[in-house]
């Protein structure tokens, strides 16, 4: 259960009918389709939540696991993961399928919801939304403009980092990251610091394209297989990259002085413990290693 007193899971068909049919008679519900295997599930929930937050009451969000409520899936026809439907006077009137943007979702509510109250947006939660939307260069410029005063907040500057590394600026970025000595903020400067590091890394690597015409030749060449896995980290392409390091952890785990699993932890240092695929791959790493 969340902490959001207008966010809830539905247990069962009464309580869809109570929180959900119901509900929706005097405020609109938004209902969540989701399974604990399904990843684009994990990364939408808590976009949904962000935005049913922003409402401040005047929008409820219901989420229903679909392996355990078989019988409210089949009711409402659920075929596939994530699906959302809008509830809205006692019957559904809207929705989608698959993950969706942040925009393309409030803009869907706008048809059938009051809009919330405009409030004063955070600095940093706008570099944040621009970053997210490959608006560095405008992240970047917020983000600049907001540190030259007195207001050093370590999020900011971390942030501003992740900005300077996405256009090359490595040694401006280092210094940024060295700046932050919060220790609140040891795991997010870990993060970054990781990021750095593969990009580095990959500086000093062969292209990608002549790796995999390496690894087409001899699938087993381990030293091919981890630079590779170094390039697609450096671009953030982080599936196949776990994919890869898993395989050559696997394979041979002492390669390079266990270089392969020494960069699986970095990953998942620098994506978060919350991050779907760490989650995945911490367990397939963990059947490995027992």
């Amino acid at each position: 259960m969340t902490e959001n007193a207008f966010v809830f899971d539905v247990a069962g068909a009464e309580q869809f009918e109570q929180l959900v049919v119901q509900n929706s008679l005097h405020k609109p519900v938004l209902v969540d389709f989701w399974a604990q295997w399904c990843a684009p599930c994990k990364v939408l929930m808590p976009l949904l939540e962000k935005i049913t937050a922003s409402y401040a009451g005047e929008l409820l969000l219901a989420k229903v696991d679909c392996d355990v409520e078989q019988e409210i899936v089949a009711r409402l026809g659920v075929q596939s993961l994530p699906t959302v439907v809008l509830f809205k006077d006692g019957k559904p009137l809207d929705g989608f399928t698959g993950a969706q943007s942040e925009a393309d979702i409030r803009s869907m509510l706008a048809k059938h919801v009051a809009e919330p109250a405009a409030v004063e947006e955070d600095p940093v939660l706008a570099a944040q939304s621009l970053f997210d939307n490959d608006e560095f260069a405008k992240a970047e410029a917020l983000l600049k403009e907001l540190l030259s005063g007195d207001d050093q907040q370590p999020a900011a500057l971390l942030l501003y980092a992740r900005c300077l590394l996405e256009r090359g600026a490595l040694a401006d970025a280092e210094a940024v990251i060295n700046s932050v000595t919060d220790e609140a903020h040891r795991h997010a400067v870990a993060s970054v610091r990781a990021q750095l590091t593969f990009l580095r890394q990959a500086a000093e690597l062969p292209d990608m394209a002549d790796l995999k015409t390496r690894l087409a030749k001899d699938g087993n060449d381990d030293e091919a297989l981890l630079q590779l896995s170094v390039q697609q980290l450096a671009r953030q392409n982080y599936e196949p990259a776990l994919d890869n390091l898993l395989q050559l952890f696997i394979r041979n785990r002492d390669f390079a002085e266990g270089a392969a699993h020494k960069a699986l932890l970095q990953v998942f240092e620098l994506l978060g413990t919350e991050h779907p695929l760490v989650t995945l791959y911490r367990r397939r790493l963990y059947q490995a290693l027992y």
